[in-house]
């Protein structure tokens, strides 16, 4: 009888928290990004370990480029629940545009966390397909001094091309891009294309063949044959 009272006096509580919830939720997918911010906040003052609104607000603070905010509520959320691979993902990721945006020597300091982020997410969802494009992005942009590998990132792309063929292709044309082989990077685009026809791929290859390979005309005849394939 006591626990049937209990639960009748609290039913109110948890009608009246799903529903704030239910609008915080619908604000934020409706990009009223500020509003829903207000209402996760109040949520989280009610429940401070409430995962999925800690993870909205950490994904607000990201939106918003406040990186100090995004990591602390990342940071909570991989301490709370570490066996989720999204949250060292998402908390690597806030992690290293904080590193981006900062000076070279406090950047360098906080490279193998973030790595080491990416990597963890990995170990924990073998099929982290973000995760790994993330660590290609960082093995070809740091100097090898300090860690950058262009082998390694050839590495994650090829586990790419294992788990989505589109990605591995994808992923591959992109690092061809930024060492510079065009024509390289211009067949991994292609392939991208016959493996999947997403849009991503065509836009890629018409990017090369404008900014990249003084090719205006491709990149136009890219983009018509893509329109044309939707409209069919």
């Amino acid at each position: 009888m006591k626990h049937f009272i209990l639960v009748f006096l609290l039913y109110p509580i948890m009608i009246w928290s799903q529903s704030d919830f239910e609008r915080a939720e619908k604000l934020y997918k409706a990009n009223k990004i500020d509003q829903a911010e207000l209402v996760f906040e109040s949520i989280l003052r009610s429940n401070p370990s409430d995962l999925k609104t800690m993870e909205y607000l950490g994904d607000i603070a990201g939106q918003n480029r406040s990186w100090d905010k995004a990591i602390v509520y990342y940071k909570k959320l991989k301490i709370l629940k570490p066996s989720e691979a999204d949250y060292h993902y998402k908390y690597g990721g806030a992690l290293g545009m904080k590193a981006k945006e900062s000076n070279k020597f406090r950047a360098l300091g906080m490279i193998d966390e973030v790595k080491s982020s990416f990597e963890k997410a990995i170990n924990l969802n073998p099929k982290h397909i973000q995760a790994r494009w993330a660590l290609i992005e960082i093995y070809i942009q740091l100097p090898g001094i300090v860690g950058g590998s262009e082998s390694k990132a050839m590495k994650y792309s090829d586990e790419l091309l294992r788990l989505s063929p589109v990605d591995g292709y994808l992923s591959r044309g992109h690092i061809e891009e930024y060492f510079k082989r065009y024509k390289v990077a211009e067949l991994h685009y292609k392939k991208a294309i016959l493996a999947g026809g997403s849009k991503t791929s065509y836009q890629k290859l018409a990017d090369l063949y404008k900014n990249k390979m003084s090719a205006p005309e491709k990149a136009k005849s890219i983009l018509e044959t893509y329109n044309n394939k939707v409209q069919d």
